[in-house]
C-alpha cells in the first residue's frame, strides 16, 4: 500500500475503515412429504395384519431421513448436513484506518520502515508521516494540525506539547541518540575535530531550539569551546545535506544519520559526545480521531519488531 510521506508538512489524519464482512450459507432443509392414495376398503381382520407390516418401513425411513414428517428436518439438522448457519461466527474486526505519525527529521528511516511493517500485519491500516523539527512539530499541534502520534527527538519538546494538553497519557522513552561530527567524503578542509581546524572551515550546526542544537550547545560547554557556524539548521536532516551536498565543511549531527549517509561521509569522532545523550520519547496525542492505531505503533514500535529496527539504525535501547 503506498503511503505519503510529508517532510516538515503537516497532513490531516482521515480516519476510515472496513468493518468485516459475515458471510454464511442458508441453511437448505430437506425432507421427505407422504403422498397419501386412496385405498378400496378392508376386512377389519386384514387392516390389522396389515399395519405392523407399514409401520417397518416407516421406521427405516425415519432412522435413514431424520425427519419429522415435514419441509423441515428433525432436530434442526438438514439432510444435507450443512450446519455451516448454525456454527458460523463473525470474524473480529481487523484494526482499519488512516494513521498520521508526527516525528523528529532524525526518525525518518527507520519509521518508514517501521510503517512498512505495520501496514503489512494490518493491511486495512495506512501510516502517513510529517517529519520535521521536533520543536516545529511541537508548534503545529498546539497550533491545532491534526496527528495521532508524537515522537520527539528530546524529552524536554516533548514536555512542552504535554503541558500544551496535547498528550494523552505518559510518553514512553523508546530510543537514544548522541552526536558525531561529519566532514565530506575526502575531508578536503582537512578537520580535525571540534578544534582548531575548524577556523576558516564552513560549519553547519542545528539551531538551539530543536533537539540537536540543544545538544551541540550542551556538548560545546562541556568541551569548552566555541563554535562559530556559518549556518544554523532547523532539522538535523538539513545539516547532513549540506555536508553531503559539498556546501559546508563540517557538520555536527547524530550518529545514526552519519551511519546512514554511507560513503558520502566522514565521521570524525568526537569522544566527549557520549556525554550528552538525546533521549527519545514517543506518546498519543489528545486530539486523534483514531486512538487505538496511535496505541498500536506505540506498541510495535517499543516492541520487539520497533527495537530490532532501532538497533539496526544505530540508535541506543533505553
Amino acid at each position: 500500500m503506498k503511503r505519503d510521506v510529508v517532510v516538515k508538512g503537516v497532513l490531516g489524519a482521515r480516519p476510515g475503515g472496513h468493518g468485516a464482512r459475515p458471510g454464511g450459507h442458508d441453511a437448505r432443509p430437506g425432507g421427505h412429504r407422504g403422498r397419501p392414495r386412496a385405498r378400496a376398503a378392508r376386512p377389519g381382520w386384514l387392516r390389522a395384519a396389515v399395519v405392523p407390516l407399514v409401520l417397518v418401513p416407516m421406521l427405516a425411513l425415519a432412522a435413514c431421513g431424520g425427519t419429522n414428517g415435514t419441509d423441515e428436518p428433525a432436530d434442526g439438522v438438514s439432510g444435507t448436513g450443512d450446519t455451516s448457519e448454525a456454527t458460523a461466527t463473525p470474524a473480529e474486526d481487523a484494526p482499519s484506518g488512516e494513521l498520521t505519525v508526527f516525528a523528529a527529521a532524525s526518525l525518518n528511516k527507520v519509521f518508514e520502515e517501521l510503517g512498512t511493517v505495520v501496514e503489512q500485519a494490518h493491511p486495512e491500516v495506512s501510516v502517513t508521516f510529517s517529519f520535521a523539527g521536533s520543536s516545529d512539530l511541537v508548534s503545529q499541534i498546539l497550533a491545532g494540525a491534526p496527528a495521532d502520534v508524537l515522537a520527539t527527538a528530546n524529552e524536554s519538546t516533548m514536555t512542552q506539547a504535554v503541558e500544551g494538553g496535547a498528550v494523552a497519557g505518559e510518553p514512553t522513552v523508546f530510543a537514544e541518540n548522541v552526536l558525531t561530527l561529519v566532514v565530506p567524503a575526502g575531508n578536503p578542509a582537512r578537520v580535525t575535530g571540534l578544534d582548531a581546524s575548524l577556523d576558516g572551515a564552513a560549519l553547519v550546526v542545528c539551531a538551539p531550539q530543536v533537539p540537536c542544537g540543544a545538544a551541540t550547545v550542551a556538548l560545546a560547554e562541556l568541551m569548552g569551546v566555541t563554535l562559530n557556524p556559518v549556518s544554523e539548521e532547523s532539522a538535523v536532516t538539513d545539516v547532513l545535506g549540506k555536508v553531503t551536498s559539498g556546501q559546508a565543511d563540517a557538520g555536527l549531527v547524530y550518529s545514526t544519520d552519519a551511519a546512514g549517509a554511507g560513503d558520502a561521509i566522514e565521521v570524525i569522532e568526537v569522544p566527549e559526545a557520549d556525554q550528552v545523550v538525546n533521549r527519545y520519547p514517543v506518546a498519543v496525542l489528545e486530539g486523534s480521531q483514531v486512538p487505538e492505531l496511535a496505541q498500536l505503533w506505540v506498541d510495535t514500535l517499543t516492541g520487539e519488531a520497533g527495537r530490532e529496527i532501532l538497533a539496526g539504525a544505530g540508535f541506543r535501547l533505553p
